[in-house]
This record gives structure tokens, sequence and C-alpha cells, in this order.
């Protein structure tokens, strides 16, 4: 008896459950079926990249993941909470999940040091003092504490997404989605950016990111999951999908989006 409950006690240790479960998720626009039946588990701390062609549902995927869109089939659970219609409970999730957009979603009219605390504020209920030095902390991490009191529009786009980055940070997440955080930018800033997810990947954060920075997936990416018309065709190691790619679909999306670099 005592070897089992010992068995038993290990599995509890190892078996912690995952920060994001998708479960046999589809997901329709009118008759168009983007999502078909796609099954993912991430870890606490787990960083995944997930890649593929224009139209393979990988935006829609994380979009669902807040349900900033809607699933029809299937279940999502986002730190131990099922995305429904309760109210409540998206709320909670969306407390705890970060996310990055193409555009940079900036309120225009705002500075910088605004557009960082305006949520820590009114929906945390932080002071504005502990705001702004919370603001600071992460314009700091991302390099770019000199522009706290300017405008959206007198900064770069780089610079712009990096406080797009800042400001999803200061909600103090425990999940960042990434949605092709840099397709918006000139090639000079894409770098920038990228290295900014670089250094937030180092603090062992969860991550889900949408992307086409392969360099970036071989850096930073524990799994790199490749999608193809509403389906995960494959996934792996960076290593493994880079390297030893077993589908022909995704050796033809290798061999094409690796062509310029």
């Amino acid at each position: 008896m005592s070897e089992t409950l010992d068995q038993v006690a290990s599995a509890a240790r190892t078996d912690a459950p995952p920060a994001i479960l998708l479960d046999k998720v589809n997901k329709w626009f009118g008759t168009m079926h983007v999502l078909r039946d796609v099954s993912l588990s991430i870890a606490v701390g787990e960083r995944v990249v997930i890649c593929g062609p224009s139209g393979s549902g990988k935006s829609t995927t994380i979009r669902c993941i807040n349900r900033l869109e809607t699933h029809q089939e299937g279940r999502i659970l986002v730190d131990g909470i099922e995305l429904t219609d309760d109210v409540r409970a998206l709320d909670a999730i969306r407390r705890e999940v970060g996310m990055v957009f193409q555009s940079f979603n900036l309120f225009p009219h705002l500075t910088v040091l605004e557009n960082c605390t305006l949520a820590p504020i009114w929906v945390r209920r932080m002071p504005k003092a502990e705001a702004e030095a919370l603001a600071m902390h992460y314009l700091e991490r991302v390099r770019i504490p000199e522009q706290a009191k300017k405008y959206p529009g007198q900064l770069s786009g780089g610079q712009q997404q990096r406080v797009a980055i800042a400001r999803a940070l200061c909600m103090k997440p425990k999940i960042m989605l990434f949605d092709e955080p840099t397709s918006a930018l000139d090639p000079e800033m894409i770098k920038e950016v990228l290295d900014t997810m670089v250094t937030l990947a180092q603090d062992g954060m969860t991550m889900i990111c949408v992307t086409h920075e392969m360099g970036f997936a071989r850096t930073v990416a524990d799994r790199v999951v490749f999608m193809d018309r509403g389906e995960i065709v494959e996934q792996g190691t960076p290593t493994e999908v880079f390297e030893d790619p077993k589908t022909d679909r995704l050796k033809l999306f290798l061999s094409q989006i690796l062509r310029g670099h």
C-alpha cells in the first residue's frame, strides 16, 4: 500500500494542471470551418510559437483563448477556468492574460505613462502612484522609460509596440499572447521588439506567440506548433520542427518561409 501511495504522491507532484488547455476546439465564420478539432495543452512557464501560412487559423486560435473570438465546439480552459459565456469567469481570465496585437492599439490622446496605468487603476483598483511606479518599471524593462511623457504619435512603430508590451505587463498577467507582434513594423524595428520578447521569455512567463520570425522561434520556443487549414499538423521542439519535419505540408512551408533568410 505504501508503494501505491508514493506513486500517487509522485504523480500529484508532476501532474500539474496546464496553463492553457484546448480540447477539440472548432470554430466557424459562417460556413467557413476555420478551426478543426484543435487540441493543445500548454504547461505553466512554457513558451510556444504557432506558425503556419496565412489563413491557417493560428491567430484565431489565440484570439479564442481570451474570447476575442467565440469557439462553437470543444473546450478551452485558461488557468483552470473554462471559457464560457459566464462574464465573471471571462473577466477573471482576462485579468491573467495579456495580449499584444499586430496593431499597437494605444490611446493616441494619452501619454505612454497614461496608456500603461489606465488598466491597473481602473481594473485592478491600484492607487495612481503605485500604478505609475509599476508602469515605469516595465517601461524600463522594455528600454523606453525616457518616452513616458510622450504621446504614441511621437514614437516609432517599434517603440509603440514596446509600449503595448509594457502596458500588457502592467496588469501582471500569468500568460502573454502575441499575435504577429512584428508584422506591422519596418524591418529595422523588428529586432528591438523581438529582443524585448526574448528578455520576457527568460523570466519564465507562459507565452504563446504567433509569428513568422523563425529565428525568434529557434531562440525562445520550448515548442513550435505548425498549423494549416485550421488544423495542428505537426509540433515539436524547434530542432525537431525545423531540422526534421515529418509532413509535406510543413516541409513546403519551411521552404517558403526560410527562402529569404
